[in-house]
């Protein structure tokens, strides 16, 4: 078959149009997700050097895997969870939003390498990262989660569940450790950036749990129910 006869234009294409916004939500979102917009580069990570030096090697060694852990679970949502939801958006402004939260997500990822970058020796990065692509525990995580989203069959209001499982607990029990140094006063660049990814993870979180309330106010009783009893086993 030629390329030409695989090839089928659409036949009109709908600019999206801000002035005409069907649900505020994603108004508000949209310019909420811009206002904090922010750069890992802005950081100024270097400054915690001394820090970094006062802890021994256990505490580094918990710190840099944590970090990796997060990045994993980071490059989860920003190229399987996100690319998952856009698939059941009804208008252009949710996909907007949608778009706004990937980027965002590999923002998040990013920053974990400045991190690395700045604290840590190329070896120790190496070994993070080796750890972090095959770590049992970790892995079941990812895997369980992504599972999820790339399963063409299932539910997408179930995606949206794990959606916003991975932006809140399995995120945040990640955030303990820096935010563990930064109450006794260490690490406060690398606890800046974190306080940045969950000031986003918040806002990522609140919109797809108000996305998931809104297909469910879609379906009928019965499935609001189904819903409601579902049991989903998600690995902490």
């Amino acid at each position: 078959m030629k390329l030409e006869e695989e090839f089928k234009p659409l036949k009109k294409y709908k600019a999206i149009n801000w002035n005409e916004v069907s649900d505020m939500i994603d108004k508000a979102t949209w310019e909420k997700l811009t206002e904090q917009f922010w750069l890992d580069t802005r950081i100024p990570v270097s400054n915690d050097l001394d820090d970094w030096r006062e802890l021994d090697d256990d505490h580094r060694w918990t710190v840099g895997h944590v970090f990796g852990g997060l990045t994993l679970l980071d490059t989860v949502q920003s190229e399987a969870g996100l690319t998952a939801l856009k698939q059941d958006v009804k208008t252009q402004h949710e996909t907007a939003v949608l778009n706004n939260i990937q980027f965002m997500e590999s923002v998040h990822a990013k920053s974990y390498s400045t991190i690395f970058s700045t604290l840590n020796t190329p070896d120790e990065i190496d070994e993070i990262f080796n750890w972090s692509d095959s770590e049992e525990y970790l892995q079941n995580k990812a895997t369980k989660i992504a599972n999820m989203y790339l399963d063409p069959e299932e539910d997408p209001l179930k995606k949206k569940v794990a959606n916003v499982f991975l932006e809140t607990f399995l995120f945040y029990s990640g955030f303990y450790t820096p935010l563990y140094y930064l109450g006794h006063n260490k690490l406060n660049n690398v606890a800046e950036i974190i306080k940045l990814i969950l000031r986003d993870e918040s806002v990522h979180g609140t919109y797809i749990g108000y996305k998931f309330q809104v297909g469910m106010h879609d379906r009928t009783e019965k499935q609001q129910q189904d819903m409601k009893d579902l049991d989903v086993q998600l690995p902490l």
